[in-house]
């Protein structure tokens, strides 16, 4: 880290020169003022990393000056000095975000520590700035990527694209996309985001299904050393992470609901605070969710809060299922196969007229990324250059996506076998089962498997499968 950089206001000439003598000492870098308009004046031409504020001050008092700082340099951390009886005032000063304050008179090492807690926050915001700088390197890279990767010429998928589009134009206004899983849901909010004026800042996908519920707090607003068993250092949220870019929250009707109302407070605030830590921080976050579930029942059974459905619910976007775009399937199809076929190095000259056919009546209960995965192992298969029907186990299946209900019973599984014992066949059942009884949660069917949640998520996208 480089030398800390501090400013000191303060319009008492004895306490700025003690001050800045001690913190000379410490081989830090100080600037020093009297007065307010002489402190922005350093600002506006000196890269500052905390700022030591009176809280009475000429000019104007220090609240109004650490509102005016926080909204000019919000990546200054500030710490002030205040008098007995500033109760308030200290109070009203963490809600506008001072880092942290000490009372008059004062020791120096009071000082120090107040420092040392500070300086904290400002190794995290560097370590955040150069994460966002090498994101915004890449960004136009990802965007080509992410916008030649929505495949389709249906009106469909017209009408989504240009969805996209106007969302992208409103980059601060909350976007929902839903859709069954595999439609494409992260890919259209990446999409926003690389066409919003946020590109150069980061994207942050976040999976709400797939957090423990006693972690989920500490995952999207971060948590002090020490604020809980475990807590070993200092840890950065969501919301952080993507600060002045945005948050993608998947599968948001899995939140858990006492997390429900502190996202809502988020949301109208703009701020949150760390677990452990009573300091509020400004966040810049453009917010875009996406479900697969039906929202509207999930209200109506107290599942999901209302009044943060019509929050994330601002601007709308759903995403048709693949059966519905036939006329896609073919274009995704040749698509993927080039892709798999350059990244393995395999020609594939063709592609039969038949299997085109086939796959638009298959049902596509995993949508896209049923065909994605489809494809991959289909040119896998392939030897002679032409993908044709039988690389396609599934089609062979008569595009079933589970086992079916044959005539003998197998009193393990609750299902039977016609001719051979399909273990993979089974597996997929047993996925499907689990997901219906755990009402389509994975955190919940993973453990109904006895599997990590990583695991199961491996296994559906190996099978392209949503039931």
């Amino acid at each position: 880290m480089n030398k800390l950089k501090i400013l000191i206001l303060d319009d008492s000439e004895r306490i700025v020169f003690e001050l800045k003598t001690f913190f000379q000492d410490l081989d830090y870098i100080v600037f020093e003022s009297l007065t307010p308009s002489q402190a922005f004046e350093i600002l506006d031409k000196n890269e500052t990393d905390i700022m030591i504020l009176d809280i009475n001050l000429p000019e104007m008092n220090g609240l109004e000056v650490l509102k005016r700082v926080k909204s000019r340099f919000p990546d200054i951390e500030v710490i002030m000095i205040t008098g007995h009886g500033d109760m308030e005032k200290v109070i009203e000063a963490m809600r506008a975000g001072v880092s942290d304050f000490f009372n008059k008179p004062f020791r120096l090492v009071d000082i120090q520590n107040a420092i040392e807690r500070t300086r904290k926050f400002v190794a995290l915001n560097q370590k955040l700035k150069t994460v966002q700088k090498h994101y915004s390197l890449i960004s136009k890279e990802l965007r080509n990527r992410v916008e030649h990767q929505i495949v389709g010429e249906s009106d469909a998928i017209k009408s989504v694209m240009d969805m996209m589009q106007k969302a992208a134009e409103a980059d601060n206004t909350p976007v929902l996309i839903t859709g069954e899983s595999g439609t494409g849901k992260e890919l259209v909010a990446r999409g926003i985001h690389h066409l919003s004026r946020r590109n150069s800042h980061y994207f942050y996908a976040a999976n709400c299904s797939a957090i423990p519920s006693e972690l989920f707090e500490s995952e999207l607003f971060g948590h002090q050393k020490g604020a809980f068993t475990g807590a070993a250092e200092e840890k950065v949220g969501w919301f952080e992470a993507a600060h002045n870019g945005t948050l993608f929250l998947d599968e948001i009707g899995d939140m858990p609901l006492l997390l429900q109302s502190k996202l809502l407070r988020v949301l109208e605030d703009k701020k949150i605070r760390r677990v452990g830590s009573n300091r509020e921080i400004p966040v810049d976050v453009r917010i875009l969710s996406a479900t697969n579930k039906n929202m509207e029942k999930h209200i109506r059974e107290n599942q999901f809060r209302q009044d943060l459905y019509y929050r994330l619910n601002a601007f709308f976007i759903h995403i048709p299922p693949l059966r519905e775009r036939t006329e896609d399937v073919s274009l995704l199809l040749k698509y993927y196969a080039d892709f798999y076929s350059g990244a393995m190095n395999k020609r594939i000259k063709k592609i039969a007229p038949e299997l085109i056919e086939k796959l638009k009546k298959h049902p596509f209960s995993g949508n896209v990324r049923e065909l994605k995965n489809m494809t991959e192992m289909a040119v896998i298969l392939c030897d002679d250059g032409v993908l044709k029907e039988k690389h396609f186990s599934a089609l062979e299946r008569n595009g079933d996506q589970g086992p079916q209900c044959m005539n003998k019973a197998c009193p393990y599984f609750n299902i039977s076998f016609e001719n051979k014992f399909d273990l993979l066949q089974i597996e997929q059942y047993l996925i499907c089962e689990a997901l219906k009884r755990s009402d389509y949660n994975k955190t919940k069917a993973s453990e109904l498997l006895n599997m990590s949640w990583s695991a199961l998520d491996r296994r559906m996208k190996k099978y392209g499968l949503d039931c």
